[in-house]
């Protein structure tokens, strides 16, 4: 089973890729959001890779990134979505976002993905959400820069100049990654900045 291709971008298609490596060129599946954020063709490029086997047919998806991956893997273990089901899906919306909107039941922005109705958003909250609840989670570094972004426009918006909220931002890093919550770091924030 094939679970990395890395190689040459050789063509890019509405649905798909082609990558070659030792000679032989592979299709691989991809979703929308993959397909913009792949190089140029003729440049490198590495995918992890779901292998589908089936009597007819080997086929093989691709992913930028391990948890896009772990999701499609989920989404295919449901019954009534397949390999393309799922390519539709995850192309209709961001991984973690995905992951995320599963997790809280979120049913308004599920059924925005094109393929997904309101039974279908019901069964993937009730089937996937313990599967999807460590992938929904952004990393630390990705929350607390979310917070530093935040804590930024509301000092911002109180009417403070970008110097001085720099040198505040700065000092506060490390606070907030201990504790990446704007409501105790804007108080904290202004403490700084007033002296």
């Amino acid at each position: 089973m094939i679970a990395w291709l890395e190689g040459r971008l050789l063509r890019k298609a509405a649905d798909h890729v082609v990558v070659a490596d030792g000679g032989v060129g592979y299709r691989v599946f991809v979703t929308r959001q993959v397909l913009e954020h792949l190089p140029p063709e003729g440049e490198r490029v590495a995918l992890e890779i779901h292998t589908q086997v089936r009597e007819d047919a080997i086929q093989l998806f691709g992913f930028l990134e391990e948890v896009e991956r772990e999701i499609f893997e989920a989404l295919i273990g449901m019954s009534g979505i397949g390999p393309r089901a799922a390519v539709g899906i995850l192309s209709g919306m961001e991984a973690r976002e995905l992951a995320h909107a599963v997790c809280s039941g979120d049913l308004a922005r599920l059924c925005t993905i094109q393929g997904v109705g309101k039974k279908k958003a019901e069964r993937m909250c009730l089937d996937l959400r313990d599967r999807l609840l460590p992938l929904a989670r952004k990393p630390a570094d990705e929350r607390s820069a979310d917070v530093l972004g935040d804590l930024r426009s509301a000092l911002g918006n109180l009417g403070f100049k970008g110097a001085e909220i720099e040198q505040v931002i700065g000092a506060m890093r490390k606070r907030v990654l201990e504790q990446p919550d704007l409501d105790v770091l804007l108080p904290e924030a202004l403490k700084l900045l007033r002296g």
